[in-house]
């Protein structure tokens, strides 16, 4: 259980009202929330949606991208604010509203006109919500209860959005080859409501006690943010999430129509997409179990070398074979960054100012994120061709790899929280 020298250096959090419930709910909450969250149905069903909407209202395909732009630099705006509030008050008082802002909103996208200010706007509304939906929301109520499984257990929350990345876009390839795009938005929008917020209302509840923290400086509550980021340790992560988002957000937002360019159907397109998802999900629960016995940032950058390689097989891969080859190798990637990143902060920095940090690197992750599927359609509307800037992309990832094997060592103090 948490000193209580640990309790003092707290942010001053109002007390819950109930008593907690059993920490596999918290889990189980979590990783509900995480599948219908902003990160694994609006992300992962952009480049599905990318083609309807452009052929129903005779937008380009950077047009479109637009809008992925502008909610990755709405998301990095808004997500400091979000991991404030959430190291201030209780997740679910933030999770909860930013959930049903967020699924309302994604369903009016069945209402879309043709002026692409609309377009705009929605999505605007998408990022300014969409970090509360996502694991930023739920990680540090994880975290606490969780210590010595850390890593396996926000495995298995990210496991969520691997699971979401799977499911998510042959549903709305399927939905919108029965029903159309309007019916395909409205119809996710109403699985968001329901698997997104009941949970969360019953079971997103913190223990009453923290884990013991890093002994560093950078861990204590008195050390301000900019302390803490201003290490190698937090600018190491940054860098590293920074060339990885760049390449990962632009080749998934583009992915399904590179793929119908060379020939595939869209159903097998959007199978690829899945399979990448199914790849991401065993990447995360795989990568929690090595985050926990190995050092964190070498075993990842071990995955990210095979990332690299998967973006070769999307360069030169013209087959169903090396589609799919490349949807696995890509997939692992974005499983272990995504586990990394969390696990890493705690061990490094502690839990007192955990989301606000987590924050800060969702900031960086998404600017570059935005990035990606704007030069890549920018390269696509004026070359024909997606080769050049995946090219890029593969030497992103290998500099990812590269600082990640670089970061420190970290100490831990394990306590059991029941």
């Amino acid at each position: 259980m948490a000193t209580p020298e640990v309790l003092n250096h707290l942010p001053n959090r109002p007390e819950n009202e109930r008593r907690p419930p059993p920490r596999s709910l918290v889990l189980l909450t979590a990783c509900c929330g995480v599948f219908v969250s902003f990160a694994s149905v609006v992300i992962y069903t952009f480049g599905v949606f990318l083609k309807p909407l452009a052929a129903a209202f005779g937008w380009s395909r950077t047009e479109v991208s637009l809008a992925f732009t502008l909610t990755a630099l709405t998301v990095a705006a808004c997500s400091p604010f979000i991991g404030r509030l959430l190291d201030r008050f209780p997740a679910r008082r933030i999770v909860i509203p930013c959930t049903a802002i967020y699924a309302l909103t994604f369903a009016s996208l069945a209402f879309l006109t043709p002026h692409l200010s609309h377009l705009l706007v929605v999505f605007f509304v998408l990022g300014v919500v969409g970090n509360g939906t996502t694991q930023l929301g739920y990680a540090r109520v994880v975290s606490a209860w969780f210590d010595r499984e850390r890593g396996r257990a926000l495995a298995a929350v990210m496991a969520g959005s691997g699971l979401g990345s799977m499911i998510f876009p042959p549903i709305a390839q399927a939905l919108i080859s029965a029903l159309g795009w309007r019916a395909a938005y409205g119809t996710l929008g109403g699985i968001i409501l329901l698997l997104g917020i009941p949970l969360a209302a019953l079971f997103l509840y913190e223990p009453k006690a923290l884990p013991p923290q890093p002994s560093s400086q950078s861990a204590q509550a008195d050390t301000t943010v900019w302390r803490s980021i201003l290490t190698f340790r937090f600018l190491g992560i940054v860098g590293a999430l920074l060339l990885f988002s760049f390449a990962t957000n632009g080749l998934y937002a583009h992915w399904a129509p590179l793929l119908t360019d060379r020939g595939f159907p869209a159903e097998l397109a959007a199978t690829v997409l899945s399979v990448a998802g199914l790849a991401a999900l065993t990447s995360k629960l795989s990568t929690g179990y090595l985050l926990d016995r190995f050092v964190a940032g070498r075993a990842v950058a071990g995955i990210l070398a095979a990332c690299a390689a998967g973006f070769l097989a999307v360069i030169y891969g013209h087959t169903t074979w090396l589609a799919f080859t490349a949807a696995v190798l890509v997939g692992a990637g974005m499983g272990a960054e995504s586990d990394a990143v969390p696990f890493l902060l705690t061990r490094y920095f502690g839990l007192a100012r955990f989301s606000e940090l987590y924050a800060y690197t969702w900031c960086f992750y998404a600017v570059a994120g935005a990035l990606g599927p704007l030069v890549m359609g920018r390269m696509f509307d004026r070359t024909g061709s997606y080769r050049a800037v995946l090219f890029i992309s593969f030497l992103m990832i290998v500099a990812a790899a590269i600082v990640f094997a670089s970061l420190p060592r970290y100490k831990t103090k394990h306590a059991a929280l029941l």
